[in-house]
């Protein structure tokens, strides 16, 4: 059955557990999906782990879509949803409402993703308005990693906790269908989770949140730029990659591929009237 925003109310209502993995090309989108997970999200964490810069800050509206069209292709039952890269929301309330519109028309969301809380409340509940479903982000958001100083635990602090409490309630009273819950620690995690009647989805935010979501590079090893404490390795994918590379290497190079077996045959007779 295709996962909706109702289905992840539903699972929350019944104690079920949400799964998401992020996804940026249709072969993995597809592969994600048939394994079973409830939602892809698209997210703009691609510019690190796929276009190779510091931080998600150089993500355009552009690589957004082109990416998030490729995975809306290849994911059949999963909630696709696609994060509004920076500064494509923050401007104004009709610039989120347009390229939130622009993400759903030309790059086959089912959802957006936006990070912020209280300061983004009119952007989000305006998108709503515009029959956008809208996934908040609070907590430690990526955007605002230059503001924050760096990777850094959220609402570790009384005055930081209650904000961060603050902020998801609103992300919730704006409208938005599921809210993210990032490098939170895990006891304030499990109170937001009970006091917000919309889903939370974790990383880095312990296991009381109603899903859990991981960067599938992250997750299997094939990313190791940077490693957060949050991330188990399930399948050390990276490695297997680098062995088989080197190996297709060696045999190139030694002439064992191609073999014969790898080739196509043509008939004597045709070769003959070649001379």
């Amino acid at each position: 059955m295709k996962t909706t925003v109702t289905t992840f109310q539903e699972m929350k209502e019944k104690g079920e557990k949400i799964s998401m993995l992020t996804a940026y090309d249709y072969s993995t989108a597809k592969l994600i999906d048939e394994a079973g997970i409830n939602s892809i999200l698209v997210g703009d964490s691609l510019g690190n782990v796929m276009l190779g810069y510091k931080d998600t800050i150089p993500v355009t509206m552009e690589d957004m879509i082109h990416h998030g069209a490729a995975v809306a292709r290849g994911a059949k039952e999963a909630l696709v949803v696609i994060d509004m890269p920076f500064m494509s929301y923050q401007v104004s309330v009709q610039d989120a409402v347009i390229n939130a519109g622009r993400l759903m028309k030309e790059g086959g969301a089912g959802a957006v993703k936006l990070e912020g809380g209280e300061q983004v409340a009119e952007q989000i509940k305006a998108i709503v308005n515009a029959s956008i479903p809208v996934m908040g982000h609070v907590g430690l958001t990526p955007q605002s990693i230059n503001a924050f100083g760096g990777f850094k635990v959220q609402g570790k602090t009384e005055e930081t906790a209650k904000k961060l409490i603050r902020d998801a309630k609103a992300v919730e009273e704006a409208g938005a269908f599921a809210v993210v819950l990032e490098c939170v620690p895990a006891q304030l995690a499990e109170i937001v989770t009970k006091e917000l009647k919309i889903p939370t989805i974790g990383i880095g935010a312990g296991a009381g949140c109603d899903g859990q979501i991981l960067v599938y590079q992250d997750m299997l090893g094939m990313y190791s730029d940077m490693t957060p404490k949050f991330v188990k390795r399930f399948a050390e994918v990276g490695k297997m990659m680098k062995e088989a590379f080197a190996e297709y290497d060696k045999e190139v190079k030694a002439g064992t591929y191609p073999a014969k077996e790898h080739g196509f045959a043509i008939k004597d007779e045709v070769l003959e009237r070649l001379y």
